[in-house]
C-alpha cells in the first residue's frame, strides 16, 4: 500500500495561484483582442449596439473556442492514457509512469 504525501496548503495556494494567473492572461486576451475587433468609433463615450452585439459575440466565439480545444485534448489524453496501458499490457503487464 502507498502512502501519499499529505497536500499542504502552500501546494493548493500554488495551485490556486496559477489558475487564477491563467484565468486573468486569458481574460485580457479576449479583452483586448474582442476590443480591437469591434470598438472602432471613440467619438461618444457610450457603447453602441453594434459595438456591443460584435463584443458579446467575440467573448461567447473565445470561450465556445476555448472550451473545445480542452475538450478534444482532454479526448486526446485518454485516449494517449489508454493505449499506453494497452502497449504496456503487451509488453508484459508492466505499466509506464
Amino acid at each position: 500500500m502507498s502512502v501519499l504525501p499529505p497536500i499542504t496548503s502552500d501546494a493548493i495556494d500554488a495551485d490556486q495561484i496559477r489558475t487564477f494567473k491563467e484565468f486573468l492572461i486569458n481574460y485580457n486576451k479576449v479583452s483586448e483582442l474582442c476590443f480591437t475587433d469591434c470598438v472602432n468609433d471613440f467619438t461618444s463615450r457610450n457603447v453602441k449596439g453594434k459595438e456591443e452585439k460584435c463584443a458579446y459575440t467575440c467573448m461567447e466565439k473565445f470561450l465556445k473556442t476555448n472550451q473545445r480545444i480542452s475538450q478534444r485534448f482532454s479526448e486526446f489524453q485518454m485516449l494517449a492514457n489508454e493505449n499506453a496501458m494497452a502497449a504496456a499490457q503487451k509488453m508484459g503487464g508492466k505499466v509506464p509512469s
